[in-house]
């Protein structure tokens, strides 16, 4: 009986180990795929709201989400939470008191699969601009 679990043991914490590791990795490629984005451009002062028509595409990330102005500006928001469901494909859906984005505005994921349910949800936080 010990000849077969033994080696099943040591099989689950093997896979048990790599699966660990799996979501550091998605991590690590979600912060080098920013700071490409970012790269060449220089941080200002952080702002608390910014205007949503100069925004052309967004890029979203489990805990950050980039509103990029055009060729030569990206907004960096770290939010607060973690909205899983920006580094998917789920639609992002944000509720605003204003015509602006703005700090504590709350943004909501929804999957475009099953019937736009609910996938996470996180505030903003303070904009960071990145310009050249």
């Amino acid at each position: 009986m010990f000849r077969f679990a033994i080696p099943a043991v040591l099989t689950l914490a093997a896979a048990c180990a790599a699966n660990a590791a799996m979501p550091q990795r998605a991590a690590d490629r979600d912060e080098a795929k920013i700071a490409r984005t970012l790269a060449g451009l220089t941080p200002g002062k952080p702002q608390d709201c910014i205007p949503r028509e100069r925004m052309g595409e967004t890029q979203g990330f489990p805990n950050t989400i980039l509103y990029i102005e055009g060729r030569k500006k990206v907004w960096r928001n770290d939010v607060t939470g973690s909205c899983t469901g920006l580094a998917s494909d789920d639609l992002m859906v944000v509720e605003s008191t204003s015509g602006q984005l703005c700090r504590g505005d709350i943004v909501r994921t929804r999957s475009r699969l099953g019937g736009g349910m609910l996938t996470s949800s996180c505030a903003l936080g303070s904009f960071v601009p990145y310009a050249k």
